[in-house]
């Protein structure tokens, strides 16, 4: 078993990482002074799998727990399903000490979290993630939201967990699709943050594809590390923690422009660090070598580097209600070399049209 610090000045926590985690999950219960009654939210994918054996765990440390299920997908973090919920725990009679526990991948992470940093002002969350992107990104640093139809992410809050559990076993019931996806993630941490990570997961491509325990207890606890590092740092975003939304710009307009539905987020992420490696490259900050570097490497761990269905006048004009706007002006995180961000900056608009070109597929 593997932990990880967060540790920030007020409500830190620890993520911890390994197989088979319910009596961690029993334990890690017991240290809080919950209520009695929770609300474990789930949906109807990992809910089959898993909330009998987690549901069990709750009960076993002393709580009376009730399940909600919401719909698999993207299409269930939204302000109509968050309102359903909190009609559910209303009819729980849920208190300002009942513990609302998040088991699934991001969207029922960011979710779950929207509702519980929302319900009375605020409610203990616990994050139980089952996806390797949900363990490598969405679990970790509090940022939970839900969709708007006009962008993602674009209504939530900052608002830590009490602690995060990551069971490793949980991947090996994934489709190989989802573990990509998940992987999109972990290599942005190398791109941004330790050339020696990206090495790794250039040197070990083969092991990390055939889910070899070690690399995935590595890959995961590092870029845990990393999120962590940054978020202890900075976490409201207002300078540091910017630097982890490498080629999400654009991978937030490519989800958007194609209803969510043709690409999962690691995969759009995966383009748009290419996009966002090819504006830094056409500044003159990045060398071509990094960037074909990047782009072999996401090649190699079986993530698309073209987006299809998405026209380049409507992906230019949904970068412009990004989160990351502001006054009209979108700010990029541009490398300088694989491992270190150079700047958070705005660019011209036809080098972002030109390099938006470059990862369109014709």
């Amino acid at each position: 078993m593997r932990k990880v610090k967060v540790a920030l000045p007020v409500n830190g926590y620890d993520i911890t990482i390994g197989k088979g985690l319910a009596e961690e999950l029993e334990k890690q219960i017991g240290e809080h002074k919950f209520s009695s009654r929770a609300l474990l939210v789930t949906d109807s994918n990992v809910g089959k799998l898993y909330t009998e054996k987690v549901k069990e765990s709750i009960t076993k440390a002393g709580l009376q727990a009730d399940v909600f299920v919401v719909p698999a997908g993207e299409t269930s973090k939204s302000l109509e399903t968050a309102e359903k919920i909190y009609t559910r725990a209303i009819e729980l009679g849920l208190d300002r000490k009942s513990p609302i526990f998040a088991l699934g991948g991001g969207v029922v992470g960011d979710l779950t979290g929207f509702v519980a940093a929302t319900y009375m002002r605020g409610v203990p969350f616990v994050q139980i993630a089952t996806s390797l992107l949900a363990q490598v990104d969405s679990s970790v640093g509090g940022k939970v939201a839900v969709n708007h139809r006009l962008g993602k992410n674009m209504i939530g809050a900052f608002y830590q967990p009490k602690f995060v559990l990551i069971d490793i076993s949980c991947l090996e019931s994934l489709p190989k699709r989802e573990i990509y996806t998940g992987l999109g993630e972990i290599i942005k941490y190398g791109a941004i943050y330790d050339e020696d990570f990206f090495r790794y997961l250039e040197d070990n491509t083969e092991k990390i594809k055939a889910l070899a325990e070690s690399s995935l207890e590595h890959i995961i606890g590092r870029s845990c590390e990393i999120k962590a590092d940054v978020v202890t740092q900075d976490e409201k975003e207002k300078g540091l923690r910017r630097i982890l939304n490498f080629g999400h710009t654009m991978a937030h307009a490519i989800e958007k422009e194609t209803g969510y539905l043709r690409y999962n987020h690691g995969e759009a992420v995966a383009i748009g660090m290419i996009g966002a490696a090819n504006i830094s490259r056409e500044l003159g900050l990045l060398k071509d070598e990094d960037v074909q570097r990047l782009t072999a490497l996401i090649e190699k761990l079986h993530l698309p580097t073209k987006a299809e269905g998405v026209s380049l006048e409507a992906m230019f004009e949904s970068t412009l209600h990004d989160k990351k706007t502001v006054n009209g002006i979108v700010h990029w995180v541009l490398l300088d070399r694989i491992g270190h961000v150079s700047d958070i900056t705005e660019a011209p608009d036809d080098v972002v049209k030109k390099c938006m070109r470059m990862v369109l597929a014709e």
